[in-house]
């Protein structure tokens, strides 16, 4: 059975820099108080009309394949990972494919939802398939563009000030060096608080979810006429919401709890890691799980700093920096870890 490792990596980010200045000057807030709370100077924005999720992810591909050493049409299959779409179908895998142009290839594309978990879960189904055989180079791509879809008033300045447009790729690929490569993966789930960090409207729930689905506003219409409605424009409810402390309550408790999992499937100790990479959704979140573990600086990358929270492209970005900046090296032991919304929540071990 061969292994799987990471044969290149790459990441792209708009060159549209937005500092917290910049939000000062659309809704009430302020470069102290959301330093304070998450750690974030500024963060990019795609252009508009010109970048977008799968554009982003397009340029981050071909560095990860470049880097790999191999041509675009060596992939044998796509995985992206995304909660910010181009269209709400088909996904973003068969427009990537497209852009690189390896369509007349045919090869299979798979889009995975699992938001700031998304590229954690894509990892461990990469792996698995490698594992089995049945492909030789998978790409998988984390993407993201927040910014065409935020609520840029006050009253959305609470999610709004967090999140960030960016891409990161790897290119995941068999050897039969048993030694290296993704070690061990763990993914989980509970649905208990899935509405506490979500974007609800526009959907097809039909108000289902909800003990009072008059909230939404649905017109007595025989057919249709749930996906959105004009209450859900003018109340503002086609924005992400997130409770922000149920959040982090949960997170900082499920980041430990996992590195644990794959620490022990592969017989390793915290002591071992040599680089833990987290999902940059708060720079707290992160301090707080490296002072759980026991690490110190040297051993964790934060880049939330300057990229804020890119959900499913977070991870990829952040490894991706590592690695040009020369924080890994063959045999190092790489730790990545994510939780996010569903809630949905995962850790990989990597013998880099």
């Amino acid at each position: 059975m061969p292994s799987a490792y990471i044969k290149g990596i790459g990441f792209y980010v708009p060159a549209n820099i937005v500092t917290n200045k910049d939000l000062e000057r659309h809704m009430d807030t302020t470069d102290e108080w959301i330093q304070e709370r998450t750690g974030i100077q500024e963060r990019r924005y795609g252009t508009r009309h010109q970048e977008t999720t799968s554009t982003l992810g397009t340029e981050a591909a071909k560095k990860a394949i470049a880097n790999a050493g191999i041509e675009p049409n060596e992939i044998d299959l796509i995985i992206f990972a995304t909660l910010s779409p181009d269209y709400y179908f088909p996904g973003c895998g068969v427009l990537l494919q497209r852009q690189l142009g390896i369509n007349k290839t045919e090869i299979p594309c798979l889009d995975i939802r699992n938001q700031c978990s998304g590229f954690v879960y894509g990892l461990s189904i990469a792996d698995a398939y490698i594992r089995s055989g049945m492909f030789k180079n998978i790409l998988l791509v984390g993407a993201e563009t927040h910014s065409m879809g935020l609520d840029f008033s006050t009253r959305g300045r609470n999610v709004t000030v967090i999140f960030g447009d960016g891409a990161g790729a790897v290119v995941i690929s068999a050897t039969d060096e048993h030694f290296r490569g993704i070690l061990a993966t763990k993914i989980h789930a509970n649905g208990e608080f899935a509405e506490e960090l979500a974007m609800i409207n526009p959907g097809s729930h039909g108000g289902v979810h909800a003990a009072d689905p008059s909230i939404y506003g649905y017109n007595e219409a025989e057919y249709g006429e749930t996906f959105i409605s004009q209450k859900m424009l003018d109340d503002g409810m086609i924005f992400p919401n997130m409770n922000g402390q149920l959040v982090f309550k949960n997170a900082v408790a499920k980041f430990p709890e996992v590195i644990g999992e794959v620490l022990q499937a592969s017989g390793l100790e915290k002591s071992d890691i040599d680089l833990l990479v987290c999902h940059q959704a708060n720079l707290r979140i992160s301090q707080f799980v490296q002072k759980a573990m026991g690490l110190r600086d040297d051993q964790v990358w934060n880049n939330i700093q300057k990229y804020g929270n890119t959900t499913a492209a977070s991870i990829p970005i952040a490894l991706a920096e590592a690695v040009e900046a020369g924080k890994v090296k063959k045999g190092d032991l790489i730790s990545l870890a994510a939780f996010g919304s569903g809630f949905t929540w995962g850790a990989a071990l990597i013998r880099w």
